[in-house]
C-alpha cells in the first residue's frame, strides 16, 4: 500500500486509532488501566499541599490510616504522596528514555535497511558491538562513576544502552519493505532515499515502532527500578525505585512496615501490566514479531 497523500495517511492513522480503542481488548483495558492510574494520583497532586520529601510533617511508621491512606515512612514522609511523585518521575524516565532511544535506532535502523552496502555494514557492526556490551555491570559503573544523576541522566544512562534491539528490528523490517512492488513504483516516479523513507516506509512501521516504544517504557522503568534498588539512581528524586531503596535501606521488612515497599511494588505491577497488555494488543492486532 503506497501513501500518495496526506489524507490517505490521515485515514490510514484514524482507522489504527480507532481499531485501537473499539476493538482490541487487550489495548484498550491496558490503556485505561495506566490512564486510570496515572490520573489518580496526578490528581491527587493538587491536593497535596507538603513536600513529600521533607522529614519529620508527620509521626513516623503508621501503618494505613484514614489520614494517611498508605501509611507513613520511619521520617514521618506520608507514602502516598510520595507515590504521586514516584509515578511520574519514573514514566518520565521511561518515557524519555524510550523517545531517545527509538529516534536514534529508527535513523540507525532505516538508512541501514534502506541503503545497505557499506552503510549497513559499517551501522550493523556498531549495533551489534552494543548488543554483545553486557549492559548491566556497565550501567552499574557508569551510574557508580557520576557525582550526580538527575533525572535526564537518568534516562540518558538507559537511552545509549536500548537503542541497539530497535535499530537492528527496524533494520530487518526495511529491508522486507524495499523489495515490494510500491517501493518500485516510488524509485520510478523519481522518488528519492530520504522521500521513500520519510513517506512510503514510515507510515508502514508506525504499529511496530508504537509497539517498540511501550515496550522500551516497560524496559526503562524496570531498569531504572534496579538501578535505584542498588542505590545508583537520583537520591534527591522521589521515583518508584528510590521510594523501594529507602524502604530497603531502613530495614522496613525487618520491621514489619510491609506499606512502605508493598505499595510502590504494586504500583509498578499495574504499570507493567499495563503496558504489557498495550504491547499486546498492538501486535497481535498487526501481527508483530516478539522483541
Amino acid at each position: 500500500m503506497s501513501f500518495t497523500n496526506f489524507r490517505e495517511k490521515y485515514i490510514f492513522v484514524r482507522r489504527i486509532l480507532s481499531w485501537l480503542f473499539l476493538n482490541n481488548v487487550k489495548f484498550t483495558v491496558g490503556f485505561s488501566i495506566l490512564i486510570i492510574t496515572i490520573g489518580i494520583f496526578a490528581i491527587s497532586n493538587f491536593f497535596i499541599t507538603f513536600n513529600p520529601m521533607r522529614v519529620g510533617l508527620f509521626k513516623p511508621s503508621q501503618p494505613p490510616c484514614f489520614e494517611h491512606i498508605m501509611g507513613t515512612d520511619c521520617l514521618g514522609r506520608d507514602i502516598f504522596a510520595q507515590l504521586s511523585t514516584g509515578i511520574n518521575l519514573s514514566l518520565q524516565i521511561g518515557s524519555t528514555a524510550a523517545l531517545i532511544s527509538l529516534a536514534l535506532g529508527s535513523l540507525i535502523g532505516f538508512i541501514s535497511g534502506y541503503y545497505g552496502k557499506v552503510i549497513d555494514s559499517i551501522l550493523c557492526g556498531i549495533t551489534d558491538i552494543m548488543i554483545t556490551v553486557p549492559m548491566l555491570p556497565v550501567l552499574i559503573l557508569v551510574s557508580a562513576s557520576l557525582r550526580a544523576i538527575d533525572i535526564p541522566t537518568m534516562a540518558l544512562i538507559l537511552a545509549i544502552f536500548s537503542w541497539p534491539w530497535p535499530a537492528r528490528q527496524i533494520r530487518g523490517e526495511i529491508m522486507s519493505l524495499k523489495e515490494r512492488e510500491f517501493i518500485g513504483i516510488a524509485k520510478l516516479s523519481g522518488m528519492r532515499g530520504v522521500e521513500i523513507i520519510t513517506q512510503e516506509l514510515t507510515p508502514h512501521m508506525i504499529p511496530w515502532i508504537a509497539a517498540a516504544f511501550i515496550n522500551t517504557v516497560l524496559w526503562a522503568i524496570l531498569a531504572e527500578t534496579g538501578l535505584e534498588i542498588l542505590g545508583l539512581g537520583p537520591q534527591h528524586a522521589m521515583t518508584l525505585g528510590m521510594i523501594i531503596y529507602w524502604a530497603i535501606f531502613y530495614g522496613a521488612v525487618m520491621r514489619g512496615m510491609w506499606w512502605w515497599w508493598g505499595f510502590p511494588v504494586l504500583i509498578l505491577i499495574i504499570i507493567f501490566l499495563s503496558l504489557h497488555f498495550m504491547s499486546e494488543g498492538i501486535s497481535s492486532m498487526f501481527g508483530i514479531s516478539k522483541m
